[in-house]
C-alpha cells in the first residue's frame, strides 16, 4: 500500500508524462508544418514514449492499490524560432523530468519504500537515455548551424527512429 504522500507523488508525475506526451506532439506539429517529417517523426514517437510512461505510473499505482488520478493537459508550446530551439526546448524538459524522478525516489528511499524505488530505477535509467538522445541531436543542429543541406541529411537520419514496439531503442 502507498502512503499519501508517494500515491500524491506518483500521480502528479503520471500527470507530468501525459502533458510531456502533449508537449511533444505540438513540437512534433511544428515540425510537419516546416516539412521536416525526420524531426516530426522523432517527436511522435518521443509523444508515445512518454504515453506510456505516464501509463506505467498508472498501472503502478493501480498495482499498489493506489488511486491513479488523470488531470488536465496544459496547453503546450507549439512555437520555436528553429530547430535547435525545439530541441533545446525539448532538453529542458526532460531535465525537469529528471529532477521530478529523483525527488520520487528520494521520496521512497525516506519512507523506506522498496517497491516503488524498484519501478523508480527504470525511470532514472531511462532518464539518461532521453537526455543523452536530445542532447545528441542539439550538438549535431549546432554543428550544422545554417546549412540547410545539413539540416535535411539530420531529418532524413531522424525518419529512421524506431518506436519501442518496432524493437528499436527508446531513444534514438
Amino acid at each position: 500500500m502507498l502512503s499519501d504522500t508517494m500515491q500524491q507523488a506518483l500521480n502528479k508525475q503520471m500527470n507530468f508524462e501525459f502533458a510531456a506526451s502533449h508537449a511533444y506532439m505540438a513540437i512534433a506539429a511544428f515540425f510537419e508544418d516546416r516539412n521536416l517529417e525526420g524531426f516530426a517523426h522523432w517527436f511522435r514517437i518521443q509523444s508515445e514514449e512518454e504515453r506510456e510512461h505516464a501509463l506505467r505510473f498508472f498501472d503502478y499505482l493501480n498495482d499498489r492499490r493506489g488511486r491513479a488520478l488523470v488531470s488536465a493537459v496544459p496547453e503546450p508550446d507549439a512555437e520555436f524560432g528553429s530547430p535547435l530551439d525545439a530541441m533545446e526546448h525539448a532538453l529542458a524538459h526532460e531535465q525537469r523530468v529528471t529532477a521530478a524522478i529523483n525527488e520520487i525516489y528520494a521520496l521512497a528511499i525516506r519512507e523506506g519504500d522498496y517497491a516503488t524505488q524498484s519501478m523508480l530505477k527504470w525511470f532514472v535509467d531511462e532518464q539518461v537515455e532521453e537526455e543523452k538522445s536530445a542532447d545528441a541531436i542539439i550538438q549535431h543542429l549546432k554543428l550544422i548551424g545554417n546549412d540547410g543541406a545539413g539540416l535535411l541529411y539530420l531529418d532524413r537520419e531522424l525518419a529512421g527512429r524506431q518506436g519501442e514496439e518496432a524493437g528499436g531503442e527508446a531513444a534514438e
